[in-house]
């Protein structure tokens, strides 16, 4: 196995897949999907593309990020990060709204942001042309290409691949990701002044976890896409908040087919989240701590049924994203209402257990000599303290037997004929 950095990382299931090492050395470093571990940069075998890796690694948020430069004032901003102000709201566009995950918010900043000149484009990810269980990442520059990429794509994604085009460029693109995709912008901005001014603002996504290629296709069978079907639309969420999960595809006649419809909670429950990669289950940010603004699912106010019009819980997470939000209501690109600092908490309570979890899971992995990623200034102790003593005893248990059952010591290794 080489000996670089990167490959050690990902070897140690540290790697989130954001694909910021592919991105600032591409040719050197490749992004794979791996049916099993995910999608993963492999670096090629020279001394050029090693020492690459050892420069790309200083961006790696997975392994490490450091909470202890954040600017946090109270209980609520050591928990979730920076917390300026929140709302709750959706875009005023009808047809964004409806396309969205839930009311569409991101993509409506996305496009106020490209409307009043704030970014010339918007790093995101979208579907694979050739294969809709993929992601590709993508810079748009009109709504058309915003709406591609709408919808939550509950699948491996590597939006971070486009900061070599961005550093490479002369435009000043938005970026929207997951939370540990943000993380590694972020960590490659604040290392280049010439990068970060081409960045005018980045939007995290709230995440509980990205499943494998083999969750995919486990969902494809639920949906009942034939085998010999060429898949031509996958859709995760969206067409109504939460929105059903179905496929298109077409048959050995040429015909175009669409399958039921699933709930999210079936769909997501049921077949997807089961094969979220350890990596995912040991994160300590799943709301977006990095970013200038952070988007997800008020569920404190849960829709009545699958397809309700969508509502979107908005955080302003930066002076720059708190102005920008209110600007994007000003124009009406956005309708939303403030809400109180501590929103995300009702919102996502599932999330502030999650994180207390968090801290035993990797108390259980040092324990046995496994290495656990590093949030420097994250006080995740007083949050598992917090945590009724069953679930205590639970994190610590569950993880030494995910251990033995996964086998976790073993090194992950990514074939170069990945897909």
């Amino acid at each position: 196995m080489s000996a670089d950095p990167i490959t050690r990382t990902v070897a140690r299931n540290l790697c989130t897949g954001c694909g910021a090492c592919a991105g600032a050395f591409p040719g050197l470093i490749r992004m794979v999907d791996d049916p099993v571990n995910g999608r993963r940069p492999v670096v090629v075998q020279s001394a050029e593309a090693r020492e690459a890796a050892a420069k790309a690694v200083s961006l790696c948020a997975g392994a490490q990020s450091d909470w202890g430069r954040l600017p946090r004032t109270d209980a609520i901003d050591e928990d979730w990060g920076p917390v300026l102000a929140a709302w709750e709201g959706w875009a005023s566009d009808d047809e964004i709204r409806h396309r969205g995950s839930s009311g569409g918010a991101v993509t409506a900043l996305a496009l106020h942001a490209l409307a009043t000149g704030t970014a010339d484009g918007v790093a995101h990810v979208a579907a694979r042309a050739d294969d809709p269980r993929l992601n590709a990442a993508v810079i748009s520059r009109d709504r058309a290409g915003l709406l591609r990429g709408a919808g939550s794509r509950y699948a491996q994604a590597s939006p971070a691949e486009s900061l070599g085009r961005i550093a490479g460029g002369t435009e000043r693109v938005a970026f929207v990701g997951k939370p540990c995709d943000v993380a590694s912008v972020h960590k490659a901005a604040q290392s280049d002044p010439f990068l970060k001014a081409k960045i005018p603002l980045t939007i995290a996504i709230f995440c509980a976890g990205a499943p494998n290629l083999v969750a995919t296709d486990r969902l494809l069978d639920r949906l009942g896409v034939p085998k010999d079907g060429r898949l031509v639309d996958l859709r995760y969420r969206g067409d109504g908040w939460p929105g059903l999960m179905q496929a298109a595809w077409i048959d050995a006649e040429g015909t175009r087919n669409e399958s039921e419809g699933i709930s999210y909670a079936e769909g997501w429950g049921k077949v997807l989240q089961s094969e979220r990669r350890w990596r995912c289950r040991v994160c300590a940010d799943h709301t977006g701590a990095f970013a200038d603004i952070s988007v997800g699912d008020p569920w404190h106010a849960p829709p009545a049924g699958n397809t309700d019009a969508g509502r979107s819980l908005i955080v302003a997470r930066t002076p720059r994203g708190k102005a920008f939000v209110e600007a994007a209501i000003a124009a009406g690109a956005l309708t939303a209402e403030p809400r109180p600092r501590d929103i995300i908490a009702r919102a996502q309570p599932n999330l502030a257990a999650t994180h207390g979890a968090v801290w035993g899971r990797r108390l259980a992995m040092r324990a046995v000599g496994l290495p656990a990623p590093r949030d420097r200034g994250r006080k995740l102790r007083r949050q598992w303290l917090d945590l009724p003593r069953r679930a205590q005893v639970q994190s610590l248990l569950g993880t030494w037997k995910r251990v033995l059952r996964e086998r976790l010591w073993r090194r992950v290794r990514i074939a170069e004929s990945a897909q």
